[in-house]
Order: structure tokens, then C-alpha cells, then sequence
């Protein structure tokens, strides 16, 4: 038995914060039933131009698991059939900007009346209060307000965008929790509740122990700027060192790059203070020895110290690993458009329970008949809402 066996989710999410908490509970047995945009759907369905459409990589990337169900929310026989479906829903879940699934007439007190078990989780910008509550949210835009951004390894380097979206799987993840908890919750009361993440606050909880120092000791700690740390060129690539967690790590390093003194014993290095002040120089003497010789070389040598290391590789590298391939982190599964699609799977492996690939990521409107079928709607009632544009 999966362990969200028996959970209805309605999932008004879209892009990527949503639906990557979504996919997970859809991966561990939850009946997620998307409801999209007749015509359109997920942003994600067009966010990039792709050779199979709105069955694009970046859309299977994270809806698998899921039913499409496509109604027109505006109108009002569209309303009614979201309600119907509310009415045997464990969780509604939204990442829309504040407000907006109230205008649409699906905010937490509207679904309540309906079904007072219903659990109704929101992933916003900001929040429903305060002066950016109207903002919408993004992950750029939550590195830039978090204070995320403006940290980085050296001063005198240019402000840059995380690559990777940050904010939004992050949010995605927390919102996923609190689900959860509110699940577990109703198990012990029998009431639902309202479940409320932003991806504000999420970048800020990131921050915890900059923040704690920050709040406390009046300065920033900065972990990229730690002065035996860092990136360093090699012959022939990369190498990421960590020198900490050890006795006299500085002396350690000296030994792996072969120096021909312990820089420790030099009273201008001999405490973690004066590295700090003297970061620049320190990295100076690791960039040239790096670049004597390559990246295997270095890594022996590092690792022969017991130094944390390892090669900077691309993501292509990183997927072709051995070690992803014995972790399983990548499932194959079959799609009607897209052919045989491969996929990160879910990062979670339960010993008894493991996720699972039930369905593929759903062609828009894939599940409209089956799935209000399954709630109660006539054959003659879904031709109804056919004819009338509601569901295409």
C-alpha cells in the first residue's frame, strides 16, 4: 500500500513550484487530478518551444502521476464541476498569486462550506498581508528579495541569477510538508485546514544560520567565502575543495598540494581570524598549484588527506554517473506523444512503499470524462459540458 493510497489532491498548480510538490504526493500514491486551462493548461505546457508541444520536457518533467481534467473555471457550469470534485477532495492545492483562487470563488471558505474536511494548501509570493503580498512570485525574484542574492564568494564579483531554480523547489518542498502535517493532522481531529507557504519566507528559513548571526552578532556569515574553500582550475577541468571539519585543515592542504611548507605554522595563517584576512593570498598560493597539474591528480591528492573534494561536471556528467545510476534516480516510463520519456525520479525511497510510476504526465484534457465519471457525472451531463465549451 502507497501512503497517500486513498488521497484525493486537486491541483490548480502550474510552472514549477506546485507541481513538484504535487508529482511527489501523486508518487506516493495520491489520485492527483490536475485541473487546467482548456486550449492552454500549465504555463509549463508552452514555456518552451519544444518539437512535441504542451508534452514538452519541462512539462513531464513534473506532472507525472497525474489526471488532466480541462474546464473552463470562469463560467459557471465550470465552477460547479470543480465544486463536485471539491466535495470528495482530501487537498486542494494552488500556487496562484494572492487572491486569486477567491476571485475565482475556490478560497479556503468557499471549499469549506462544501467539504469541511478539506485540506486547502497555498504556495504564494509573499503571502495574503503585508506590502508585497499583490506581487507575484517567482524564483528569481525571491532570490533578489531574500537577501540570497546579493551573497556571493567574493565582493568584487557581479551580481548573478541561481541557475537552477531555488526558490521554486524549495517552496514546492515545504508546501509538500505542510500537507502533510495537516494530513496527519485531520487523522487525529477530523478537520481540515488552511496550509499557507511562500517562497519569500522559504528563502529566508534557508538562511537560518546566516540569519541567526545576522540577528545576533550584527554580520553575515558567508559559507562560499570560507578562506579554504573554494573552486579551483586544474589542468584540465575543476576542482571544489572544503577544507574543514578537521583538526588544522590549512596543514592537511598543504600536504595534498605538495606545498613546501605548513602555511599553519606562519603567524599570518596560523588562525581561522587571520585566513579570513588573508583569504586572497591563501587562494592565490591553491590556484596556482591547481593549475600545475589535473583534476584526477588533485582529487587523489585531496582525498589522500581525508579533504572534501570533488570534480566540477555538468549536469550531462552528473547524470551519466555510476552513482545516480545505483541510487535509481532516473525512471523511464512511456508517453502517448512523447515516446519513451527518462525522468529524474523522487529522491525519497521508502523500504516498504516505494514511488511509483502509475500514470505518464497527462495530454491536456486526457481524464476529462473518466475522471467526472468518477464523481458522479452522467454520460449525457459530460456531452452537456462538451457541447457547451466548458470541457475541451
Amino acid at each position: 500500500m502507497k501512503p497517500l493510497e486513498g488521497i484525493t489532491v486537486l491541483d490548480f498548480t502550474q510552472v514549477y513550484m506546485g507541481p513538484s510538490c504535487t508529482q511527489l504526493l501523486g508518487d506516493y500514491g495520491a489520485d492527483v487530478i490536475k485541473i487546467e486551462r482548456p486550449g492552454s493548461g500549465d504555463l509549463s505546457r508552452s514555456s518552451i518551444p519544444d518539437r512535441d508541444g504542451p508534452d514538452n520536457p519541462i512539462f513531464l518533467s513534473i506532472n507525472r502521476n497525474k489526471r488532466s481534467v480541462s474546464v473552463d473555471t470562469r463560467s459557471e457550469e465550470g465552477k460547479e464541476v470543480v465544486y463536485r470534485l471539491a466535495r470528495d477532495a482530501d487537498v486542494v492545492v494552488s500556487n496562484f498569486r494572492s487572491g486569486v483562487m477567491e476571485r475565482l470563488g475556490f478560497g479556503y471558505e468557499r471549499l469549506r462550506e462544501i467539504n469541511p474536511r478539506v485540506i486547502w494548501a497555498s504556495g504564494t509570493g509573499f503571502g495574503t498581508e503585508g506590502p508585497y503580498s499583490h506581487k507575484g512570485g517567482q524564483d528569481v525574484i525571491a532570490q533578489a528579495f531574500s537577501g540570497v542574492m546579493w551573497r556571493r564568494e567574493s565582493p568584487g564579483l557581479p551580481l548573478s541569477v541561481y541557475p537552477t531554480t531555488l526558490a521554486d523547489y524549495t517552496t514546492g518542498m515545504h508546501l509538500m510538508q505542510g500537507i502533510l502535517l495537516a494530513l496527519r493532522t485531520r487523522d487525529l481531529t477530523g478537520e481540515g485546514q488552511k496550509v499557507e507557504v511562500t517562497m519569500y519566507d522559504s528563502m529566508l528559513h534557508m538562511q537560518m544560520q546566516e540569519a541567526c548571526m545576522q540577528l545576533n552578532r550584527g554580520y553575515e556569515i558567508n559559507w562560499a567565502a570560507m578562506p579554504l574553500s573554494g573552486v579551483f582550475a586544474t589542468a584540465d577541468g575543476a576542482v571544489c575543495m572544503v577544507g574543514a571539519f578537521k583538526e588544522n585543515p590549512l596543514r592537511d592542504v598543504c600536504v595534498a598540494l605538495e606545498l613546501d611548507e605548513d602555511l599553519s605554522l606562519r603567524p599570518e595563517f596560523a588562525t581561522q581570524e587571520a585566513q579570513f584576512a588573508r583569504r586572497p593570498e591563501l587562494q592565490a598560493i591553491f590556484r596556482e598549484r591547481f593549475a600545475a597539474d589535473t583534476t584526477e591528480y588533485w582529487l587523489k591528492r585531496l582525498e589522500g588527506q581525508d579533504i572534501l573534494c570533488a570534480p566540477v561536471r555538468t549536469l550531462e556528467q552528473a547524470l551519466a554517473d555510476e552513482q545516480t545510476a545505483v541510487n535509481r534516480m532516473i525512471l523511464e516510463m512511456d508517453h502517448p506523444v512523447a515516446g519513451r520519456v527518462r525522468a529524474l525520479s523522487a529522491p525519497i525511497r521508502l523500504s516498504a512503499s516505494p514511488m511509483e510510476v502509475r500514470h505518464a504526465p497527462p495530454r491536456l484534457g486526457e481524464h476529462n470524462a473518466e475522471v467526472l465519471a468518477e464523481h458522479g457525472f452522467t454520460v449525457e451531463q459530460i456531452e452537456a459540458l462538451v457541447r457547451a465549451g466548458v470541457l475541451r
